[in-house]
């Protein structure tokens, strides 16, 4: 009887090692085919890393042709037409104050819908034409280039193309994207 208790016992325990590697095997195999994905996917992201850098290449190539391209048009320029980029119009402007940034970016803003008014300046911003007209005036006398052209007797305000090409690439006002507080 004591015999055939440890037989039992033994056979039990052989059971639950096998049921254990049985499980280990699984336990592998899982792990093997979630490496395996893994390793698909490290493939395919060398395989979009490769081609993306094929295409930057090509794009850098094309950026190296255009500039060279761009050098050719300056020189014909120079050659021909006098042209020089150096020459462009140096613009030194004294710091404007608050009231007189927040005018200048409303001028800014209405000479892209249209012509703009000492009148239409005003309706804008709440001041009055008088008071515009001093701050105007007082942006032109710090460096500021805005043209003033007269239709019908009525001044009509523009800024200078280049200084406004520039302004836009170069901030030459140093002016802050903050809200124009009340003018909005």
């Amino acid at each position: 009887m004591y015999l055939e208790v440890e037989t039992e016992q033994k056979l039990s325990n052989v059971k639950a090692i096998s049921d254990a590697g049985d499980q280990i095997k699984t336990a592998f195999s899982q792990i093997r085919g979630e490496f395996e994905d893994h390793l698909v996917a490290i493939n395919e992201n060398t395989n979009e890393i490769q081609t993306i850098h094929h295409y930057l290449s090509e794009l850098d190539a094309k950026m190296n042709r255009l500039a060279e391209r761009m050098d050719q048009m300056q020189l014909f320029l120079q050659a021909e037409k006098g042209y020089d980029r150096e020459k462009m119009p140096e613009y030194d402007i004294r710091p404007l104050s608050k009231r007189e940034q927040d005018i200048f970016l409303v001028l800014y803003t209405l000479e892209e819908r249209g012509h703009v008014t000492y009148k239409s300046l005003a309706r804008a911003t709440g001041l009055s034409e008088d008071i515009i007209a001093n701050y105007v005036g007082g942006m032109v006398e710090k460096g500021v280039p805005i043209l003033k052209r007269y239709h019908s007797g009525i001044p009509h305000l523009a800024l200078e193309q280049n200084f406004k090409r520039r302004q836009a690439k170069e901030n030459i006002l140093k002016l802050t994207q903050a809200p124009l507080g009340c003018f909005c």
